[in-house]
């Protein structure tokens, strides 16, 4: 059993505060705020014991490098919805439930991920916020 540092309390408080997956930068910057000079590879290397002691999960995501959140078990069964402006990725815990009908006939499903793209509300907000108008050179 690995033994608990400063540096792997600060990067999993950064994953369960964040409450959705995170990358490794996302996961480096937040923990630096706990313990400043932290590095890319500690982060690494600590996400990877983390990994291996189920304390972590790995979140992959279509055409992205994998992301991160804690391995509850109250997390259960999820999905996730990745905003297209900031890339940030999110917990969906609403489930469309049996998707047997869906697959082509005589296949079994045995599992399924969904992946829901659009804006997170912080940009659905930015970008239906009214734009200042600057001065143009008719109005100058």
């Amino acid at each position: 059993m690995e033994r608990s540092t400063r540096q792997r309390t600060a990067i999993l408080a950064a994953i369960a505060d964040a409450q959705r997956p995170l990358t490794p930068q996302e996961v480096l910057e937040s923990a630096r705020e706990a313990v400043q000079g932290l590095g890319m590879a500690t982060v690494y290397r600590n996400i990877k014991a983390l990994l291996e002691d189920g304390s972590l999960q790995a979140v992959h995501l279509p055409g992205e490098s994998p992301r991160y959140e804690a391995a509850e078990h109250d997390h259960g069964h999820h999905h996730h919805f990745q905003c297209t402006a900031c890339s940030r990725a999110f917990d969906v815990h609403n489930c469309p439930g049996d998707l047997r009908d869906l697959a082509p006939k005589g296949f079994t499903v045995e599992r399924h991920e969904l992946t829901l793209y659009g804006r997170c509300a912080d940009c659905a907000k930015a970008a239906a916020a009214p734009k200042p108008r600057g001065k143009t050179a008719a109005t100058a």
